[in-house]
């Protein structure tokens, strides 16, 4: 597994060995003395993170990441900013700067690293988060899926997946499409945390297809919630006239008029429960399949995968 590459900086060479002595073992560690030396390598090596210190020469903390902030592809970069003093007014001007954090030396190595794993988490998610729903996106579900595979512990995973969207964003426009793909985000995300609480988790992979993981045990019943929900609440979305047919005309991906029933959301269930799943692929595959089934129905469903190995 890759490990995430930690920027230091500071004048110190005590501190510069105490933090890589924190770090390595975790972290890839790169080490600069001084903030202009901090920014060269910043575009050199492409840290994950940078903890620097507050007073240095050439350069100070501040000074270094108000530099950071005005290059839009350094913008996100997370920083710590360490400071000697414990004074009130060099927190906030390292926070003003545009510092994520800060800590007052001398530090506890576990503190430090409790922060990074936190803002690094926090920075992950917030960068892959889907714009229009703000769920977690493609690389956060991957690391989830790979988190649950690695625990040994039994686990299922939902795709969900709206059908005949298309077509309803066709006659409506985006912007009631987009009102549609949030209330299903909502809907995905209400039932996962009311039924499988903190364990419950949801990710917007994009456009019309979500996914939820949980605890197998919860996976029919949070399934079950998102079809009932989605069902009601997916009226609110049509006019009258086409709530009472019961369908809308448009056309389907090849051009062809076709007569499309009012937006249903499938689920495929895919779960190590009967079955060995080694691998993020593995599921993917098989949980393309059972959504390409489930949508086959016509009607709001979920179905699970019925193979034993």
């Amino acid at each position: 597994m890759r490990k995430e590459k930690v920027l230091i900086i500071d004048d110190d060479p005590d501190i510069l060995d105490v933090l890589e002595l924190t770090l390595c073992e975790h972290y890839t560690v790169i080490a600069a003395r001084n903030g202009k030396e901090g920014l060269d390598l910043v575009k050199a090596k492409a840290p994950d993170m940078v903890i620097t210190d507050y007073m240095m020469p050439v350069m100070t903390g501040p000074q270094f990441v108000r530099e950071l902030r005005k290059d839009m592809l350094l913008s996100h970069l997370p920083v710590i900013m360490l400071t000697g003093k414990g004074e009130i007014k060099d927190m906030v001007s390292g926070i003003e700067a545009g510092a994520d954090d800060y800590l007052v030396k001398p530090f506890e190595p576990e503190a430090l690293l409790a922060r990074i794993r936190m803002i690094l988490k926090r920075t992950i998610r917030s960068l892959d988060a889907n714009p229009l729903t703000r769920l977690p996106g493609n690389t956060s579900i991957m690391e989830e899926l790979q988190n649950r595979i690695d625990s040994g512990k039994t686990f299922a995973v939902g795709y969900a997946d709206l059908d005949k969207f298309k077509i309803y964003n066709d006659k409506y426009g985006f912007e009631k499409g987009d009102e549609v793909i949030r209330a299903a985000a909502r809907i995905l995300l209400d039932a996962a945390q009311t039924r499988a609480g903190p364990d419950g988790f949801v990710g917007h992979i994009g456009g019309d297809d979500f996914v939820f993981i949980c605890a197998d045990d919860k996976a029919d019943e949070i399934s079950r919630k998102i079809i009932e929900t989605f069902d009601k609440e997916i009226l609110s979305f049509y006019n009258a006239e086409d709530i009472q047919n019961g369908y809308i005309m448009g056309r389907d991906r090849q051009g062809n008029e076709t007569r499309a029933g009012l937006v249903s959301v499938s689920i495929g269930i895919v779960s190590n429960f009967d079955q060995k799943i080694s691998h993020v692929a593995q599921i993917g595959e098989i949980g393309a399949e059972l959504k390409k089934f489930a949508k086959s129905v016509g009607k709001s469903n979920f179905v699970r995968d019925q193979r034993k190995i």
